[in-house]
């Protein structure tokens, strides 16, 4: 399933116990400060992010990571003017996820979403 929410560009891969979400923020993008109450890992493919997880905020770049554990804030912002493309993986499985997907406009094969 693909997905465009506030111009950001998304894929689902969802199983019975995680999901594995490929994101692309265009430059100068914000990743909202947030929490959720599932442990969440990520790696950056492309792009560079100014990352905040918890106390901690670092410039990261391709082929970095992180983790948020449960409850604790992340987020942060695409540096640079190219779109920051990464990878999520949430688990356990969770139908909060699934409702963010539903919500979202989705986005026939083939179309460039707008925004």
């Amino acid at each position: 399933m693909r997905w465009d929410d506030d111009g950001v560009d998304a894929k689902i891969v969802t199983g019975e116990h995680m999901h594995l979400i490929r994101a692309v923020y265009e430059p100068g993008a914000t990743y909202e400060l947030h929490s959720h109450p599932y442990e969440q890992f990520s790696l950056l493919l492309s792009g560079r992010l100014l990352l905040t997880v918890g106390d901690e905020t670092r410039e990261i770049g391709p082929g970095d990571g992180w983790y948020a554990p449960a409850d604790v804030p992340h987020g942060g912002k695409v540096l640079g003017d190219e779109p920051a493309v990464f990878l999520d993986v949430y688990s356990p499985a969770t139908t909060a996820i699934l409702r963010i997907f539903a919500t979202a406009r989705p986005v026939p094969a083939g179309e460039e979403p707008q925004g």
